[in-house]
């Protein structure tokens, strides 16, 4: 793919483009780019837009999950692919897709030159006290621990220690969550009310740390997978994180077509569509970023609607 005519969204507090520019000299030194500046007020949804409008039919954002998310978003359904140069502290979506993340060039070598396929992509109405927002999601979106610990975490921790900043957050957040009532629907089925303090809704399962929330997610499977958390006890958590690492990890590498292991405090589950009301607001996290409080949100798939590379 490296003849077709390429844009490059770029975030500027992630990378600078004279590094891109190097890397990209040293992958397709006879092609130039087109050269695309997220800013604070857009994030990449406007950039990739102008990219589509350019002419370009591969648009690489080079940043972290925020622009990767914003860019995926205008770029579903104009069959323009994807490319990603993961610069952030997650890069949660580079995981998954297995796109290098150490080395720039590696990553701008694999956009060019891999055979784009069609992945699913989310979409969450999240109603909070301005209304309800709509937004495309690539990874995960959800309230919880996973949320929490993102909202506690120090933006200049972050920068300088990357993802331990993370470790300090969680142990906040564990010290605040909560068991709540949450009404939850999924598809056609009548709404039913549980208990949890987490509650994820995935379209993919690898997060940091080697760590698979979604054992039986797959990028384009058509379909949303459920994780319900409603540990409290040290029992219940030991019992959480031997499904998890155990049953839903190293058990599944022996097992391919091994289904994902539910417990009384980790439940998992399928669907095309979920609708969840909480009975209380929650912070709410879309594909490892904390966009504020919830008090509902229904998640819906896009089956094939985006193109990678």
């Amino acid at each position: 793919m490296a003849s077709v005519r390429t844009g490059i969204v770029f975030n500027p507090s992630k990378t600078k483009r004279e590094e891109l520019e190097r890397a990209w000299a040293s992958v397709s030194p006879d092609t130039e780019p087109e050269w695309f500046e997220t800013t604070p007020e857009d994030p990449g949804q406007g950039p990739a837009r102008a990219a589509v409008e350019a002419g370009c039919e591969l648009v690489i954002a080079a940043g972290g999950d925020g622009t990767v998310r914003a860019v995926a978003e205008a770029l579903a359904g104009t069959g323009v692919t994807l490319g990603i140069v993961p610069r952030g502290t997650g890069n949660l979506l580079a995981r998954n897709l297995g796109v290098p993340l150490l080395s720039v060039p590696a990553a701008l070598r694999r956009a060019v030159t891999e055979e784009p396929r069609a992945m699913d992509i989310g979409v969450v109405d999240m109603t909070t006290e301005k209304g309800v927002e709509s937004h495309a999601f690539v990874v995960m979106v959800g309230f919880g621990l996973d949320a929490q610990m993102l909202a506690e975490t120090d933006d200049d921790l972050k920068s300088r220690a990357g993802w331990l900043a993370y470790v300090a957050a969680m142990g906040r957040a564990l010290s605040t969550s909560s068991v709540l009532s949450v009404s939850v629907a999924v598809d056609d089925e009548e709404a039913a009310e549980v208990e949890a303090h987490t509650l994820l809704i995935g379209n993919c399962g690898a997060i940091q740390g080697g760590v698979t929330l979604f054992p039986d997610a797959e990028l384009d499977d058509g379909q949303l997978d459920l994780l319900v958390l409603s540990a409290a006890g040290p029992l219940e958590w030991m019992d959480t994180f031997r499904a998890a690492v155990w049953d839903n990890g190293v058990m599944r590498l022996f097992d391919k077509d091994r289904a994902a292991t539910s417990t009384e405090s980790a439940r998992h589950g399928q669907a095309t569509r979920v609708r969840v009301e909480l009975s209380e607001p929650r912070a709410f996290e879309i594909d490892g970023e904390e966009v504020g409080e919830v008090t509902a949100f229904e998640a819906r798939i896009e089956a094939g609607a985006l193109r990678v590379s």
